[in-house]
């Protein structure tokens, strides 16, 4: 169809469907011949054309409707994804608002060129036109900016979001840095003191000897005493350090609760009886196999069985294994020994705590390694106590651990 034959601004969008290739090519010139657009040089023509081809096209169908609001929609989508392309290319809204203004003076210079030889073409044809070239490129360079404004705030949320998580894992490694050296100082400040009154009453035993002969048995029995409860001393610090070293894989097998409960009873027993206390033990028949480590296991009720016969000067220790329901099991170790005063209840888990008790050997571990071992295992660990009236713990665990990695998903 020919000019004739078309309104003017219908012609007028026509012919510039047909320059389409040249007009973009000769925007990108300008665009590249622009000092203040130095994103510009480093692109291919396929990302600095990106939809200008598009949305010079909507622009023709504005000029043939003589209307933006139809054809809005597509322009401000295709405005978005300029503005979000030109936002990842590190384009300034300077430089996005300057390549737009370029090409709306690419544009307006076309009216001129197509006017000339088309006297039919009058100036009120050019006002028009040149009033939807300005509407439309208008939109398109709000929307853009709009995008461009999105997706850097988008970003800032992000890179914000990343610095906040970066403080809080900074401050969290601050905290187990700070923990960590206190619980540090806090071994050498104990190792010092045992080891400190472990030399002196040692030293006191050899003087004994020295100054009166006749006391030598006496003085060797100290000797004795002092060196078995540094030897406790030693074997607590030992045990807590491979406990918390150990990053091997958590080793995982089937045995009988009947077996690791007839063990630790015999190996409870004497040591118990010893102090006159008495061993009161109670296993449920209806327990059989169970999936865990067993050595683990071992660990954790040998800890509080020793601590319940640390602990009992008179009395008893009772070690019981029950069940829960389908899925768990309990273990139960309690005494009738000094309890837990209400004020000490929250450190009674941290390291080196102790009853305040001078007799009492160790470094304060044991519940410390009882506390880590369940959280290996999977064990839910509750106590009861009052002072002068003895303690209870009560451990549930799973009858079926699973491996790390292998859970299934709740």
């Amino acid at each position: 169809m020919t000019d004739s034959r078309l309104a003017p601004l219908a012609a007028f969008a026509a012919q510039l469907r047909v320059q389409q290739v040249d007009l973009t090519e000769r925007w990108m010139k300008s665009v590249f011949h622009a000092a203040e657009l130095t994103e510009s040089g480093r692109l291919t023509y396929e990302q600095l054309a990106d939809h200008i081809p598009k949305i010079l096209d909507e622009i023709c169908s504005v000029l043939e409707h003589q209307d933006l609001d139809q054809v809005e929609p597509d322009i401000e989508r295709d405005a978005r994804l300029h503005g979000a392309l030109r936002w990842q290319q590190g384009y300034s809204i300077d430089e996005l608002v300057r390549e737009l203004d370029l090409f709306r003076q690419m544009l307006t210079g076309a009216i001129v060129e197509f006017s000339e030889p088309r006297p039919s073409f009058t100036r009120r044809h050019e006002e028009r036109a040149r009033y939807f070239i300005d509407e439309a490129v208008s939109f398109v360079t709000l929307t853009s900016i709009r995008e461009v404004v999105t997706e850097r705030d988008r970003t800032i949320d992000d890179y914000t979001g990343r610095l906040e998580r970066a403080n809080q894992e900074l401050l969290l490694k601050q905290r187990q840095v700070s923990e960590l050296h206190e619980s540090r100082m806090q071994i050498t400040r104990s190792v010092v003191h045992d080891l400190r009154n472990f030399l002196n009453v040692f030293s006191m035993a050899l003087q004994l000897i020295d100054r009166s002969p006749a006391k030598t048995e006496a003085a060797l029995a100290l000797a004795n005493r002092q060196a078995a409860d540094m030897k406790t001393l030693v074997d607590e610090l030992v045990e807590y350090a491979v406990v918390l070293g150990d990053d091997n894989p958590l080793a995982l097998e089937d045995f009988t609760l009947k077996a690791l409960f007839d063990e630790l009873t015999m190996a409870c027993r004497a040591a118990i009886e010893s102090k006159g206390l008495r061993l009161v033990t109670r296993f449920d028949d209806t327990l059989g196999e169970v999936l865990s480590n067993r050595l683990k296991l071992k660990q954790i009720a040998l800890n509080l069985l020793t601590n319940a016969a640390k602990y009992t000067r008179a009395g008893q220790v009772e070690l019981s294994m029950s069940a829960v329901d389908e899925d768990f099991w309990r273990l139960r170790v309690s005494d009738t020994g000094v309890g837990i005063n209400a004020s000490d209840r929250e450190r009674v888990f941290k390291e080196f705590e102790r009853a305040a008790d001078a007799d009492i050997p160790g470094a304060g571990l044991g519940l410390a390694i009882v506390k880590e071992l369940c959280r290996v295992l999977e064990g839910d660990i509750r106590f009861d106590s009052q002072e002068g009236a003895g303690t209870v713990f009560e451990i549930t665990f799973p009858l079926r651990l699973q491996a790390p990695g292998t859970r299934l998903p709740i």
